[in-house]
């Protein structure tokens, strides 16, 4: 093959790869505002708007470089790698210690936006170089490498990187091709346009850049260890990062008691101090007419099964949990099985691993309670199980005279967020009754009862409670003046007003 269209092959190629990198630098940072700040479009606009109006300053400041296109073009790439790859670690540092995420968050994406808009004009300079075609023409070869490797950074990420580097490791990973493809295109092709002392500098830097992000990848794993325990009052005892969520269980002791804490997302989900003044609110009011049959949906950690199961005329519980790696932890894990009571291994459970939405929606058969036990609507994926057409559709597998009931936040720190999941799980055709217990660990908490009539909480249990009896749960119905049913809208699919509202009162 003649040199110069060896040249132009090698070119589009390096188009290519950088193209992929770029995606994979964008897709780091919204993945990574979804981890620590919640699924929300807001950040996800956020970051991809300030990227792509970056990228086009960038193409304008790249301008003049055209004249040492060459060397320009190695620089941007190493300076890309650097800012690049290190985006997600410096990113998680200013989350965990410095708490200026956002503001960085916002950099980062223009920095990365400028050095990959400064891409495109001196690429389309040395591609003039090695042989002049008219302009339409160039750029659509241009542009055709650099979407088509924008398909290849997009299925990489979440196919290749995340499951086998994570995020830390896999945006260095990439950072050090980046590097390594523009100092070769470059070198290989366009060394007669650079000076000799130019081609040293580059390849020195290059070096370094690629030393640098190798040092880096290889002390990834106790930075992120350090960085996490940043972010928790008590020591990590497990953690996973799975396709769905990063699950964390921490413990202390304290005057001589263990306090093991699951964290979701960075969020607490029970502390097994007062963890059964929760569940016992959760269950056992719901349990309280027929219950031969119950539906748990979400509830992974077992301990909403534990207080089901002291029932004996319960027939079956069938729990429907996303995430498997929640359940085998709650089967598994010494901790959670002795605070669970080993509720998995009885006979009366089925577990499903799906989205409980998905599921609902070709349920196959009826139950006495439900009871809805997901984490709380801070990302969009969860809003939905927030929604009237949830629980319209929660509704319509409840058997006659069947109840159901939804874990529903503060009433206290976040009263709109509460009286709104009120307001939806009327929208749906259901008569409610609100009610709310103390948790320490969380401070008042409330939930929602419903059923075809309007329910009044009662007790039925088999065993006497730790913390619930029928003078606590009467009063339990009673909220103070300024705590009272607020004017509140309906969260729907469409319009998840449930999210702003959770942002927006935790904050």
């Amino acid at each position: 093959m003649p040199r110069h269209r060896l040249a132009r092959v090698a070119l589009l190629a390096t188009v290519f790869v950088c193209a992929a990198c770029g995606l994979v630098y964008e897709l780091s940072l919204v993945t990574l505002g979804s981890y620590l700040l919640g699924d929300t479009a807001a950040q996800a606009s956020i970051t991809l708007s300030v990227m792509v109006c970056a990228m086009g300053v960038g193409a304008l400041v790249a301008k003049p470089l055209r004249a040492h296109a060459a060397a320009a073009f190695v620089a941007v790439e190493l300076a890309l790698a650097v800012v690049g790859g290190l985006s997600v670690a410096v990113l998680y540092a200013s989350y965990a210690w410095l708490d200026i995420y956002t503001g960085a968050l916002v950099v980062a994406a223009a920095v990365i936006g400028m050095l990959v808009g400064a891409e495109i004009p001196l690429l389309m300079e040395l591609l003039q170089e090695i042989r002049r075609q008219e302009a339409s023409s160039a750029v659509a070869d241009l542009f055709a490498a650099d979407y088509v490797g924008a398909l290849l950074g997009g299925l990489a990420f979440p196919f290749l990187l995340l499951p086998v580097f994570g995020q830390i490791r896999g945006t260095l990973v990439v950072g050090i091709v980046n590097a390594i493809a523009g100092l070769a295109l470059a070198f290989f092709f366009f060394r007669d346009r650079m000076t000799r002392g130019a081609r040293r500098s580059l390849i020195a830097a290059t070096v370094a850049v690629a030393c640098g992000l190798s040092g880096s990848f290889l002390y990834a794993d106790r930075f992120e260890a350090a960085a996490q325990q940043a972010l928790f009052a008590s020591p990590i005892v497990w953690q996973a990062r799975t396709p769905y969520q990063q699950i964390v269980l921490t413990e202390s002791t304290a005057g001589g008691e263990t306090d093991t804490r699951l964290y979701l997302n960075g969020k607490l989900q029970f502390a097994s101090i007062d963890e059964y003044r929760y569940h016992e609110a959760l269950v056992h009011p719901v349990l309280a007419e027929s219950r031969r049959s119950v539906l748990v949906l979400g509830g992974g950690d077992g301990l909403a099964l534990r207080e089901i199961l002291r029932y004996p005329d319960i027939d079956r519980v069938t729990l429907i949990e996303l995430d498997p790696a929640m359940i085998t932890l709650a089967r598994t894990h010494p901790r959670l099985t002795e605070l669970n009571e080993h509720a998995f291994d009885d006979p009366r459970v089925r577990v499903i691993n799906t989205d409980a939405f998905t599921w609902l929606r070709s349920a196959p058969e009826l139950f006495d309670a439900v009871i809805i036990d997901v984490p709380d609507p801070d990302q969009t994926s969860v809003a939905k199980l927030y929604s009237r057409e949830f629980y319209a559709m929660t509704a319509h597998v409840l058997a006659p005279g069947g109840r159901l009931v939804v874990q529903s936040g503060s009433p206290t720190i976040a009263p709109r967020t509460f009286w709104t999941i009120d307001a939806t799980v009327a929208s749906a055709g259901l008569r409610t009754t609100p009610y709310h217990v103390d948790v320490p660990s969380f401070g008042e908490w409330g939930f929602v009862l419903a059923a075809t009539t309007t329910p009044t909480p009662a007790m039925r249990s088999p065993v006497p409670l730790r913390s619930l009896d029928d003078a606590t749960l009467a009063a339990a119905t009673v909220f103070p003046a300024e705590h009272r049913a607020v004017d509140a809208e309906i969260s729907t699919l469409m319009r998840p007003v449930i999210l702003d509202l959770q942002r927006q009162e935790w904050r």
